[in-house]
């Protein structure tokens, strides 16, 4: 035994931003080190993303509680990696995956397995006294870099009750050159569109899961209108200064017929959709767009990348799913040019890190990400900048859940020191066709 051998693992269920339960995990090392982890949850979920394990009790939360998630570690997980050595990530997670015959770890539980891969991982940086970010930047990768975020200004869909059909509507400040500088442009250009509303007479209290405004426009394109005058509200330039991301969340669009948009009272094809897309990018500064179809049309996507991947960001989520098979494949056909990395979409950390170093070797951007349902745990800033991802998507401002990822980040700048982490800026923003 070493000092870097897992002795035990305890699970515990916890609540996230929602006031859901969700699984928290610790893992204790021989040495004394010790790492702690909560998994996070979505709301906007694809069909090929791990899978959560819920208890289904509607008297426990109203059917959200975790118990039995909690119960898979106790009972499957802990035996499975207790005598492994926590340096060793990537034997860890396989022993992990090992539990579950479902790919997608529906029988455990992907927020169990998660929770302890994510808790070994903060041992195993403990144990060598260094921040998170350092230990995994040194698990090869290259020297760490600070991401270039993208924050929530306008949220709808499944995070703000179907108040826009979009999902988001995201402030990206491309022409900053820190990060700091970075955030306090988003952060202005979110309260430059509260102020803009507060003088149309629009409710401004009430904000989305992530942290968005939420609610009083008028459609969808007044969305991006919206944010396009609040980023010239704050003094800044649109496009030069400050970019616009539009998570379209299609998936949550398409009903069978077309993709529906309620609150324009339309369904467009495929054809008609992609047009729409093409003049809001055209008449907005738009860089990126997420999620553009529905996650299993591969043919529109690559018909959507060659109309509207040539000069901006298409970023796929449930389309890739953070699933290296998927992500191959969107590689081999010409899909998409970057990819959103979500570690409980994959499962293990080391299914995560595959899947941004297979898309980095492709020439695809990386966007890492928070989900709608998480914590004040920070471990994801310090993937972002360890990974070099280049890009990261947690949501707004404000929410504490939020701002600890901000405030990590921003740490992580202030104190790196020499030969510290730099700055991703626009760079990191994919702006070509995926590669073939």
């Amino acid at each position: 035994m070493t000092a870097t051998t897992i002795t035990e693992v305890l699970a515990w269920e916890a609540l996230d931003s929602r006031g859901r339960p969700t699984v928290a995990c610790r893992v204790e090392l021989a040495g004394g080190a010790t790492g702690r982890a909560v998994a996070p949850s979505g709301a906007s979920t694809g069909g090929h993303e791990a899978r959560e394990l819920r208890d289904g009790d509607p008297a426990r939360y109203g059917g959200y509680g975790v118990l039995r998630a909690v119960a898979s570690v106790g009972a499957t997980l802990a035996p499975l990696v207790t005598g492994l050595d926590a340096v060793d990530q990537t034997a860890v997670d396989a022993a992990l995956e090992s539990a579950d015959d479902d790919p997608l770890l529906g029988t455990v539980g992907a927020n169990a397995v998660l929770a302890v891969s994510l808790a070994t991982l903060r041992a195993a940086a403990a144990s060598t006294g260094r921040p998170l970010w350092r230990h995994a930047a040194d698990d090869g990768g290259g020297a760490p870099l600070l991401p270039l975020p993208m924050v929530n200004i306008v949220s709808g869909g499944a995070h703000a009750g179907r108040a826009l059909d979009l999902q988001d509507v995201l402030a990206v400040p491309v022409g900053a050159t820190s990060f700091a500088q970075a955030i306090e442009w988003a952060a202005r250009v979110r309260a430059a569109a509260a102020d803009l509303l507060d003088q149309r007479g629009v409710p401004t209290a009430l904000v989305a899961d992530e942290g968005g405004l939420a609610g009083g426009l008028d459609g969808n394109e007044a969305a991006l209108a919206l944010v396009t005058d609040a980023v010239q509200h704050a003094g800044l330039t649109p496009g030069a200064d400050v970019g616009i991301a539009v998570d379209l969340a299609a998936n949550q669009l398409h009903d069978g017929t077309g993709y529906r948009l309620e609150r324009d009272g339309v369904t467009l094809d495929t054809a008609a959709w992609l047009r729409r897309l093409e003049a809001w990018c055209r008449d907005y500064p738009v860089v990126s767009l997420e999620d553009v179809l529905v996650e299993d049309d591969w043919a529109g996507w690559a018909t959507a990348t060659g109309a509207l991947g040539a000069t901006r960001q298409l970023l796929g989520d449930d389309l890739f799913a953070t699933n290296a098979g998927r992500l191959r494949r969107g590689i081999d056909d010409g899909v998409a040019n970057a990819v959103l990395v979500k570690a409980n979409q994959a499962g293990t950390v080391s299914r995560a890190r595959h899947v941004t170093e297979l898309a980095r070797a492709a020439g695809y951007a990386t966007v890492i990400s928070a989900r709608s349902g998480d914590t004040e745990d920070d471990w994801l800033a310090d993937l972002a900048v360890g990974w070099r991802t280049g890009q990261i998507k947690v949501g707004s401002t404000m929410r504490s859940e939020r701002t600890a990822k901000w405030n990590r980040l921003l740490e992580i700048e202030a104190t790196a020191g020499d030969g510290g982490a730099a700055f991703a800026g626009a760079a990191a923003l994919s702006r070509s066709p995926a590669r073939r």
